[in-house]
């Protein structure tokens, strides 16, 4: 989970005012020889990506105040502040500069700005409320729970911000190579301001932007946009910028903005606009989670498995363990200690232009290999990264083969319910993560010196791989899944601090991904903000009147935390402007050049297409990558070997998914393989849990607080150093842990890792005979049902035996709890269960923060045109029948003792689910009475369907009078909240299906 989120994250750094300059809340300051000073200050950030975006009209009046609760994303860049802690976390700012050919008047132009700002709901607006919740519920307080006073966008319609609240002008700025300086300058420092103290929250303005002008309107000026992120993404910038150019030409030629700015309402968040209205979690709770989301966390969690470079090899201090150094920071502290000098960091930019003509080319080539210009780029960036992160850059390609994460931005626009059209400025920023790899050190440098046809060949099929894992992250509902975890993230947890205390690790340093590409498009593509009495939007323009955009560079910051090496981009009148901006020291000014100058030579290359001959066309990278993955090359020989072993069993499974995919409406036959996978994946998961975790209590000698041995710790940390020592090691580790989840899988598939709890093949045999489908209830009813009494059968059911593969075997001491509601029209399962069981885990069993029990519900329906004794259960994206096959009475009372229930999922002719359970009102039953169970099942001709003794799972149970669990570990549990956790959570469930 925490990687799933960490990987949204997003980031903005902060810096004091520039020395020399004389800012005072928009008033002109006139110097023509002010010295600007690129010193050092307290530096912070996180970071965040910038999206394209696309749009259509809009409407709505704002002259009026307006408010709105701030989404998750704007809570983070705002960011929300964390009571608890003294230290003030640093706003994340955008910076865009933009250079025009010539300089209006500043009369003119003021008014052009005022026009267009006043538009804009969140150009006006302040921040009102705390964000604090009601309180923390966890010991490490980080568990938030209600929120009394949100943070809260107003914006006051009738009394806008004036221009003199964020304009700055410095006039006189003659010298074209100071001007460029200048908003340089600004630029970084802007971007690195941990005050922002020209951004006051609680009164506004949330930006500002600074104008370096001429003494000759015929010379070019530089404006400097600053931005909380919290308002704006470089579309939106992009379109303010074209709006007031606009306004500037209108002025100049009419004497008036004609026609006027479109007044609009106050933008939605992006949780909103992509999940749709009222759909936060705030809102809707659990109830918003899917199987989806289920397989988008896992799907995250795995890419720490591939273990991507996020640091140059000269720069790792120690590479930590993931998974422990995300419980550290769920702790309160950071992962392998805090870096001391975290507060030192800085950016570095260097600004390039890939000329119309290179710009052109590349566009051509891209079409022809299918795929787009962001593909290509992040192609271009991982092949670029390879020459940096090694020790030895300038030697060739060598070493060992790294995976590389790079982080794509995306426009959250265009996804989900897609509510917001760019109609006003908002941020809608997103994006999600490509693993691309492995590629050996000195990959790019061998490309660019010669690229043969080969090597040209290896770079489109990488952008291909870029493209299918955008498509593939699209086609998953991979946006709206990232907004749901990253929003319930947000709303339960003090997500700020988590990624404070990333950001100072000494681990990483703040680094979370390789690269990063932000890009933005083509400038003169997107649609402009709407005007009076328009019909339509009109496209962005480079020139309104005389006045032409020569560059335009923006960044957002990734100096706290964030990318290795960013890019953001965008193309302007047909070039390419590229701003590079990494953190510093970990890449210095020096080497960000070089990457720069490297970068653009890649895309000229692959632009040029012209391939070369070479004898030892990528023998140098074949050997090494031979030579450095022996250990894991033998380590995969044997995993597919396992895996091979189970070969027919997937045969046979994938037969019938496709059999039931031909036969069964799309819909449901994703609801039921979804169904399906989450559990074939939460089984094998659960396996080296407990293995650890027996290893971990079963270590002898002393104790550490009396919960953990000392000899288990220094065994881990010898493990660790040996991971972090080796590549290939790390690799091995990678590639057995997948070949064991496959292998445990295909297990499950040819009933060799449990009947009861593990028979996961669809349609499966008895006796050697296939068994199709699902039989009707009136094929397995018992005379027993007769005159059967849904209100009786209410109350607490102990479970004895089970077949069924959405339980698990390593629990015990479970019950169900049924209860009716809605007047009998609905029901609710209160399934709860102890684990791990004594003989599931014989040396951690009573350690375990379930020991004492958890419940989670299930939910269902009673359908009046069913026969008495079938429930409708509905659960995981599926709705299947419960049958209540068979009762025992009590002879005196007439209340029922004993059941028989079965459940049955169907989807097009292939059966994909079958559970059995045999229940008692009493703790305890004798072998002879489940046999006798066992006997009646029999009758109802339910054993071709798991009902024999060999094919189901016997509870396990402790005796009656067995008290709660207690030790060090369960009152370390209470202590650090998770029993809370625990009553929260099922409160919380048990409310959201209600």
């Amino acid at each position: 989970m925490m990687r799933a989120i960490l990987s949204l994250l997003v980031a903005a750094v902060l810096v004091g005012p520039l020395q020399g300059f004389v800012p005072s809340n928009g008033k002109t300051t006139t110097q023509s020889n002010i010295k600007f000073q690129q010193e050092s200050s307290t530096r912070r950030s996180m970071f965040y990506a910038d999206t394209e975006t696309t749009s259509k009209p809009n409407s709505g009046e704002q002259q009026k105040s307006q408010a709105r609760v701030l989404g998750s994303q704007e809570n983070l860049m705002l960011p929300r502040q964390y009571g608890p802690s003294p230290d003030k976390f640093p706003q994340m700012t955008h910076v865009c500069s933009v250079v025009l050919n010539a300089t209006p008047s500043e009369k003119i132009f003021k008014q052009a700005l005022q026009e267009a700002m006043s538009v804009h709901p969140l150009l006006n607006a302040r921040i009102q409320g705390d964000g604090e919740p009601d309180k923390r519920i966890d010991l490490m307080q980080m568990v938030r729970e209600g929120e009394p006073n949100p943070c809260t966008f107003v914006s006051s319609g009738d009394q806008p911000m004036k221009v003199e609240d964020v304009l700055t002008i410095y006039n006189n700025v003659d010298d074209e190579e100071e001007l460029t300086r200048r908003w340089q300058t600004t630029f970084v420092e802007d971007l690195d301001d941990p005050e922002a103290s020209w951004c006051n929250k609680e009164k506004g303005p949330l930006w500002k932007v600074e104008w370096h002008r001429p003494s000759s309107p015929n010379k070019p000026c530089a404006l400097v946009f600053s931005l909380n992120h919290a308002i704006s993404d470089q579309s939106s910038v992009n379109r303010f910028v074209d709006q007031i150019l606009q306004n500037v030409a209108s002025l100049e030629e009419k004497k008036k903005v004609v026609p006027p700015s479109k007044p609009q309402e106050m933008p939605m968040s992006v949780e909103d606009s992509v999940l749709g209205l009222s759909q936060r979690w705030s809102d809707v709770g659990p109830g918003g989670l899917s199987l989806n989301t289920v397989k988008y966390v896992l799907g995250k969690a795995a890419e720490g498995a591939k273990n991507p470079v996020i640091l140059p090899e000269k720069a790792v201090k120690k590479e930590g363990n993931p998974l422990l150094g995300a419980l550290t920071i769920i702790s309160g502290k950071t992962a392998g200690g805090q870096d001391e000098s975290s507060d030192e960091r800085e950016t570095t930019a260097q600004f390039r232009t890939l000329s119309k003509e290179s710009t052109s080319q590349l566009l051509e080539q891209c079409r022809a290999n299918g795929v787009s210009m962001s593909n290509a780029l992040t192609a271009a960036m991982t092949l670029t990264a390879a020459d940096f992160v090694g020790n030895e850059s300038e030697s060739g390609a060598g070493g060992e083969g790294r995976n590389f994460k790079v982080l794509q931005s995306l426009d959250m626009r265009r996804f989900g319910k897609a509510l917001d059209q760019g109609e006003t400025m908002a941020c809608m920023a997103g994006s999600h993560d490509l693993m691309l790899g492995p590629f050996v050190d000195g990959s790019g440098k061998i490309f660019r010196e010669t690229p043969t046809q080969r090597r040209m060949d290896k770079f489109w099929k990488l952008a291909q791989e870029s493209k299918k894992q955008t498509e593939t992250f699209v086609e998953t509902n991979g946006p709206e899944e990232a907004v749901r975890v990253f929003d319930f993230a947000m709303t339960i947890a003090d997500l700020n601090n988590l990624v404070h205390l990333t950001a100072q690790s000494k681990d990483t340093q703040g680094r979370a991904y390789s690269a990063g590409v932000t890009n933005v498009g083509v400038y003169e593509r997107q649609q402009a903000f709407e005007r009076e009495g328009s019909e339509g939007r009109n496209l962005l323009q480079v020139q309104h009147g005389k006045y032409k955009i020569e560059d335009l560079y923006f960044a957002t910051p990734h100096t706290r935390s964030g990318c290795l090496y960013p890019l953001s981009c965008m193309t302007v009148n047909g070039e390419f402007k590229f701003t590079f901006h990494p953190m510093s020291p970990v890449v210095n000014e020096e080497t960000n050049a070089k990457f720069a100058d490297a970068f653009v030579e890649t895309l000229e290359v692959v632009a040029k297409g012209e391939t070369v001959e070479s004898a030892n066309d990528d023998d140098s990278e074949v050997v090494s990558a031979l030579k450095n993955n022996g250990l894991p090359m033998l380590t995969a020989i044997i995993g597919a070997t396992a895996v091979a072993s189970h070969a027919g069993a997937y045969a046979t499974f994938f037969q019938s998914v496709m059999e039931m995919k031909q036969n069964a409406e799309p819909a449901d036959f994703q609801s039921a393989l979804n169904f399906w996978i989450f559990f074939a994946v939460g089984h094998p998961i659960l396996q080296p849990i407990l293995w650890i975790s027996d290893v971990l209590h079963g270590t002898p000698g002393p104790m550490v607080g009396g919960l953990v041995p000392l000899l288990f710790i220094a065994g881990n940390a010898a493990f660790i150093a040996a991971f972090n020592m080796s590549q290939q090691i790390r690799t091995s580790v990678n590639i057995a842990a997948v070949a064991a989840f496959f292998a445990y899988v295909g297990a499950g598939l040819d009933g060799t890792a449990g009947m009861g709890d593990f028979n996961l093949a669809l349609d499966d045999p008895y006796k050697g005979q296939i068994v199709k489908g699902c039989p009707a209830y009136d094929e397995v009813r018992q005379p027993s049902m007769d005159n059967f009494d849904l209100e009786k059968y209410q109350g607490l059911w102990y479970e004895h035996k089970f077949h069924d593969w959405t339980q698990f075997k390593e629990v015990y001491d479970t019950t169900l709890g049924i209860k009716l509601t809605d007047g009998g029209r609905g029901w609710i399962d209160d399934f709860a269960v102890k684990g791990p069981a004594p003989e599931a885990a014989k040396l951690s069993w009573d350690k375990s923060p379930v020991a004492n029990g958890a419940h989670y519900f299930l939910f269902g329906r009673v359908d009046p045109n069913d026969a008495p004794g079938i429930l409708r259960e509905s659960g995981f994206g599926v709705e299947f029948p419960n049958y209540i096959v068979d009762v025992q009475k009590d002879p005196s009372s007439g209340e029922y003792t004993e059941s028989i229930q079965f459940q049955c999922l169907e989807r097009g002719g292939v059966r994909v689910f079958e559970g059995i359970n045999f229940m008692s009102r009493n703790p305890t039953m004798t072998n002879d009475e489940l046999m006798a169970m066992h006997a009646r099942a029999e009758k109802a001709g339910m054993y071709p369907y798991g009902a024999s003794p060999e094919q189901m799972h016997t509870v396990a149970r402790r005796p009656v009078d067995a008290g709660d669990v207690d030790n060090n570990w369960q009152a370390m549990w209470r202590a650090i909240g998770v029993d809370k956790l625990l009553e929260l959570l099922t409160e919380s469930i048990e409310d959201g299906g209600r």
